[in-house]
């Protein structure tokens, strides 16, 4: 895997996936920035959410349970001084479909958060992770 960061100006960057995706990234403008994009820092709690997502996606799907949508939000806390690492990170999964069963959404989960989604490992070295969901009936 590999990817490429170009400085633009200021505090801004253009990063560039080994697969041929754009992403801007910028400062927030007390720091040189003009809030042209996402923190580098949010960039790292966006893959979280979607490795994890598409890991419980997979999981539901291969289970045959009938997902319509899957909305995850993720909420963290950082270390007060530097290095600010995350500490802390809270991932909510909001699951909808027909007749879904909990036991098989929760164990969804885990399994991602334990097994398959390597941002969530690799995060969990330096912060507590928990995670939870609500199931939306159709």
């Amino acid at each position: 895997m590999k990817a490429r960061v170009k400085w633009i100006e200021g505090a801004t960057m253009m990063g560039a996936s080994g697969s041929g995706h754009a992403v801007v990234m910028d400062g927030p403008p007390e720091l040189g920035g003009r809030n042209l994009g996402v923190r580098p820092m949010e960039m790292l709690l966006l893959g979280l959410g979607g490795c994890t997502q598409f890991d419980v996606l997979h999981i539901l799907r291969k289970a045959r349970q009938p997902v319509t949508d899957c909305v995850v939000e993720l909420t963290a806390e950082r270390a007060e001084s530097e290095p600010k690492v995350f500490t802390r990170i809270q991932v909510h999964f909001i699951v909808t479909g027909r007749d879904l069963d909990p036991q098989r959404v929760q164990r969804a989960i885990e399994l991602s958060a334990e097994k398959y989604c390597s941002a969530s490992i690799m995060l969990g070295a330096t912060a507590t992770i928990t995670h939870d969901f609500e199931i939306h009936g159709l």
